[in-house]
């Protein structure tokens, strides 16, 4: 089921210097499966490399003026696109069997004639892989690499509340990022020590709980930016990590989940 991002939202994103193309579909929906198909892989790569989504990456990469519409020649990197998972809150409460992290979306990365990256998100909707989101950088598909040079055969995932990024293995937490080495030291944490950790900052705060009845949860909304416009649609400029789907991602607050995309890489 798909869910689809409210105002109050939207709003929550409008800020800071990274830029987020919102294409007006649901948000990235969160999937059961610890590992998505080789072909499920290939449909969303497929997907990202459509002719309609390089249009759309055209646009977004003329934005600002770096590049005309025109000259941007986007092309789509890889030849399948990436797992992207979330820290799961099941994991945060604590739940008996649950998996660390849960796939949230699949990541491709885009580049233009002029140097920009971007990273193009897709999800399965109405059984065909669809582009919900497109954001600066290439954090995914950068960690998604990262991860598996540090701990071959490891799962990569994200806390996007604090912006890091690190990959589970062998019984331990490693950091992959500078954000993660602050979160649990350079030597990483065993996943017991890691989900006490995480417990303690977010178990108050999951769906459900007193904090999100009260109506904080999601409910952040800094001072907004005026997005820019095109004769083809919004271009919104964000500040989230993640894009809009990270608030959605553990139900918490979005002053907790919403931290600068463009930061310097630990």
């Amino acid at each position: 089921m798909t869910r689809h991002l409210p105002r109050h939202l939207l709003r929550a994103v409008l800020a800071g210097s990274a830029a987020t193309l919102l294409l007006g579909l649901a948000a990235p929906h969160a999937s059961a499966d610890s590992g998505p198909s080789d072909a499920s892989l290939e449909a969303a790569h497929d997907a990202a490399a459509a002719p309609k989504t390089l249009d759309t990456l055209s646009r977004f990469f003329a934005r600002e003026g770096a590049v005309s519409k025109a000259a941007a020649d986007p092309r789509v990197r890889g030849d399948d696109a990436v797992p992207v998972r979330y820290l799961s809150p099941e994991f945060v409460a604590g739940k008996k069997g649950a998996p660390i992290a849960r796939v949230e979306f699949l990541a491709s990365k885009a580049v233009s004639s002029d140097g920009q990256e971007a990273s193009l998100w897709t999800v399965k909707q109405a059984g065909s892989w669809q582009v919900v989101n497109i954001a600066t950088g290439d954090d995914e598909t950068h960690y998604a690499r990262v991860g598996a040079d540090k701990l071959p055969g490891g799962t990569v995932f994200h806390e996007p509340q604090i912006n890091a990024w690190y990959v589970q293995g062998r019984g331990r937490v490693l950091p992959l990022d500078a954000d993660a080495v602050r979160a649990v030291g350079a030597g990483g944490a065993s996943v017991a020590a890691y989900q006490k950790r995480v417990h303690a900052a977010y178990a108050d705060k999951l769906p459900g709980s007193a904090y999100a009845k009260s109506g904080k949860a999601g409910g952040f909304a800094p001072k907004e930016r005026a997005s820019e416009q095109s004769p083809e649609g919004p271009v919104t400029v964000a500040s989230s990590v993640a894009g809009a789907g990270a608030l959605a991602a553990l139900g918490l607050s979005g002053a907790a989940v919403l931290r600068r995309r463009a930061r310097q890489r630990g």
